[in-house]
């Protein structure tokens, strides 16, 4: 029996395990790999302490200062966790591959997905056009015109990253001029760049191509009729999708899934269940906001596994 189980890998997940270890409450850690999201990010200034510092740097940073505390708390790096139900007592129990395990608490870290468009071509030409992480996939359309559809922060971001790279890149927002939602310093860049044409109060609306993409094709907000773009790629960055479905049975959650929390604590509907990071209601989704709720949650975890639970049980 575990005092508490943490769910995820990415900053906010690590500071509740170092925190745990510190605590010294028996803890296990499921994660698929350490670093969450921000891990695809070429350049990350931001996080406090680092004036510029990469995805992968601040995983292998995030991942050694786990590994630190492994005499502490069990690690399960590269181990998914496939659901979690709820005991008759109170307790949880957390499954993963064949085997299960019992705890008294749970915290969920899990983060989120990418989330996709839905139009025609877009899951046929994943990987041959479409794609989701402009770090990571940039070199590839060198000299080419690409699409980027969307007109937030991540949205802009993968601007940013594509520019070093592409010829041209065509920003499909949904929102009239001067209504995007990045950051000020960002946006500046963007629109400064002459390689970048933004075409507001527009949603994509299909993917097309033969046996890689050819082009984009959206629609004005106020119309129906379909207007197209010639590209080489199509980077989606419309924002991610809670990965909440292993407690959302037992748990509140919002119109989109997020799980509700009370943010004095942390704490969810269900007792004994505790959440932080992009999976949650969080109102700015920040690596440095998700890190302090994570904090929270295991401290709170810790006074509910005192009170509520006690420590001779």
């Amino acid at each position: 029996m575990y005092e508490t189980i943490i769910i995820g890998g990415g900053p906010a997940a690590v500071a509740a395990g170092v925190y745990a270890a510190r605590k010294q409450i028996k803890t296990a850690l499921f994660a698929q790999q350490i670093g969450g999201q921000s891990v695809v990010s070429d350049s990350i200034e931001n996080w406090i302490g680092e004036e510029v510092i990469s995805g992968p740097e601040l995983a292998i940073k995030l991942k050694k200062h786990l590994e630190s505390q492994k005499d502490s708390i069990d690690l399960f790096v590269g181990v998914n966790v496939d659901v979690v139900n709820k005991n008759e007592d109170g307790t949880f129990e957390v499954v993963a591959g064949d085997e299960k395990y019992q705890t008294k608490t749970v915290i969920v870290c899990s983060g989120g997905r990418h989330r996709r468009l839905g139009v025609p071509g877009e899951a046929e030409f994943e990987g041959k056009g479409v794609a989701f992480c402009a770090t990571c996939d940039a070199p590839f359309y060198r000299d080419k015109d690409v699409a980027v559809v969307g007109g937030g922060n991540s949205g802009l971001e993968a601007v940013m990253d594509l520019l070093a790279y592409v010829n041209k890149v065509y920003v499909i927002a949904r929102k009239p001029e001067g209504g995007l939602r990045g950051d000020p310093i960002t946006q500046e860049e963007v629109l400064s760049s002459d390689k970048v044409e933004v075409i507001y109060e527009s949603n994509a609306s299909a993917v097309i191509g033969e046996t890689m993409v050819t082009g984009l094709k959206y629609k004005k907000n106020d119309s129906d009729e379909e207007h197209e773009v010639a590209v080489s790629g199509v980077f989606v960055e419309i924002g991610s999708v809670p990965n909440s479905e292993l407690v959302s049975e037992f748990t509140d959650t919002d119109d989109w899934n997020n799980i509700e929390v009370d943010f004095k604590t942390q704490e969810t509907s269900c007792p004994g269940i505790f959440a932080a990071g992009d999976v949650t209601n969080a109102i700015y989704r920040q690596n440095n906001i998700a890190v302090g709720d994570a904090i929270k949650a295991l401290l709170s975890a810790h006074e509910y596994i005192k009170k509520e639970i006690g420590d001779g049980e």
